[in-house]
């Protein structure tokens, strides 16, 4: 059992580890949102253009994380060596809301790089913990030296107010604290150090809850879900190769635009022309001196002067702005390359492609998918092994260990190929339950289904005798006594 000091030395050492992650967090999400600075070429296009495209973006970060998340839907979960989907546990999913919240977890971890689902239990109702995906800027894992998924504390963190709380889970206890937010008011180093040492964390009291709590879990009970993990190194977000590339992009469009609007028409100047000056006035308004134009001027009234009368130039022709386009459309297919999204959800150009044709193109992003599938699927066994161990069911728990999780189907199928696929499995022997789950049904629809097959089947027992056919359509034949030798 850890002492006061060394739980609120541990919350300080992962808080402040968490607020290192954050900045890059809270990056990302800009970029995905659409919120990104503007990129410039030159000091030049800083000068006159910066307030003109402030804001503007052209948001390709979002489509690719969206991609695979559209794809990534948990269907249920199935502890080692049973028959069926354990329809208990996808109760407690689905009491949760997490058939939409995990859909904001998997986002969040592709976009952070990680996202941590924590499970409690509730007092209220003993059979339903309460289960919450958390975002990496309010949560972090702290595990075992050498180990990737033996973890030895876990954080969360929040503010609320002027006041920031935060919750360390061990074990075999539960801490909470709380501590004023930092004021940030242009103190001196050593005068911040100060305040830090005074605001220090101090025991969050709850009535009628005791701090620290036990754990009768037994283990750390937040769980985090990487997204493309290394072995010796942090996970990567989907969209961090990303965003230079969106930067370039984004640039390429304020230059065109500054092309279209000073070059799309042709353009026309006067030469031999002395150069303009400006009368000096005095306080009657009489003329007594002359001073030159504000060369600058010239470049944001679009005006061109040549020195030199001599200059034989009469127009300029229109600009052509499809350089700029073609250079664009060339970095959004390095950004569908880089990240494995198919280019018709980028370019949103689809000329006649066959169902073969669109299935390749989408091969990356499915590849893409079955990845995330593998790691969040483990991490979500793990998540549903702590359900059972809050609801005190140690022996599921265990069994969940070596379970699998179940995942809708990521690859988009033409629906008159999978029912003809599916129609050779039947004949060769694949039973219909198995056919309907490669259809696409949860195990919670093939269940229903099973039991409105037995309902017709006593309504109608002839046409279930010929669904039941064997392979070809044949019926099979009843077994018959063997021949045995005549009687003497």
């Amino acid at each position: 059992m850890a002492t006061i000091e060394q739980a609120r030395r541990l919350v300080d050492v992962l808080a402040a580890e968490l607020s290192a992650r954050s900045g890059m967090v809270l990056r990302h999400d800009h970029y995905y949102r659409g919120k990104q600075p503007l990129r410039f070429a030159s000091d030049e296009f800083r000068k006159y253009c910066a307030d003109r495209y402030q804001g503007f973006s052209d948001n390709w970060v979002q489509p690719v994380a969206d991609s695979p998340v559209e794809r990534l839907t948990v269907t249920g979960v199935k502890a080692a060596g049973a028959d069926k989907a354990d329809a208990d546990l996808w109760g407690v999913w689905q009491r949760n809301g997490l058939d939409a919240d995990s859909q904001l977890g998997f986002l969040g971890a592709g976009n952070a790089a990680r996202c941590f689902v924590l499970v409690w239990g509730d007092p209220d109702d003993e059979e339903t913990p309460c289960v919450t995906f958390e975002d990496a800027s309010t949560a972090i894992v702290l595990y075992e030296p050498g180990s990737r998924r033996k973890r030895r504390a876990a954080l969360k963190s929040w503010q609320d107010g002027f006041s920031e709380y935060a919750t360390l889970y061990l074990p075999e206890e539960v801490w909470k604290f709380e501590r004023p937010l930092s004021r940030g008011d242009g103190k001196s180093p050593q005068m911040a150090e100060a305040d830090a040492v005074m605001d220090s964390w101090e025991p969050r009291d709850i009535e009628e809850e005791p701090n620290p709590q036990p754990n009768p879990m037994g283990v750390v009970p937040m769980v985090e879900l990487p997204n493309r993990p290394l072995l010796a190194s942090d996970p990567i977000s989907d969209i961090a190769g990303t965003i230079a590339m969106q930067d370039a992009i984004n640039l390429l469009w304020a230059q065109l635009f500054t092309a279209a609007d000073y070059a799309s028409l042709a353009q026309r100047i006067v030469i031999g022309a002395e150069l303009p000056k400006i009368p000096i006035l005095d306080a009657q308004g009489q003329k007594v001196g002359e001073k030159p134009v504000d060369m600058a001027k010239f470049v944001q009234e679009r005006i061109l002067w040549f020195e030199n009368p001599a200059t034989k130039v009469e127009s300029w022709p229109a600009a052509t702005l499809t350089a700029y386009t073609d250079i664009i459309e060339v970095a959004v297919g390095h950004i569908a390359a880089q990240t494995r999204t198919p280019q018709h959800y980028l370019i949103g150009r689809m000329a006649n492609l066959s169902g073969d044709a669109l299935i390749a193109a989408e091969t990356g992003l499915v590849k893409r998918c079955q990845e995330k599938q593998l790691w969040f699927g483990q991490a979500l066994r793990e998540v549903f092994e702590l359900i059972a161990l809050a609801r005190d069911e140690n022996g599921k728990a265990r069994a969940l260990r070596g379970g699998e999780m179940l995942w809708a189907d990521t690859q988009s199928r033409n629906i008159a190929q999978l029912t003809d696929s599916l129609l050779k499995l039947k004949q060769i022997g694949f039973p219909f339950e198995f056919l309907a789950l490669r259809f696409g049904l949860t195990p919670t629809e093939v269940a229903d289904l099973m039991l409105m097959r037995e309902r017709e089947a006593e309504l109608d027992p002839v046409s279930a005798i010929m669904n039941a056919a064997g392979p070809g359509g044949a019926i099979p034949a009843a077994p018959t006594e063997p021949v045995g030798e005549p009687a003497a």
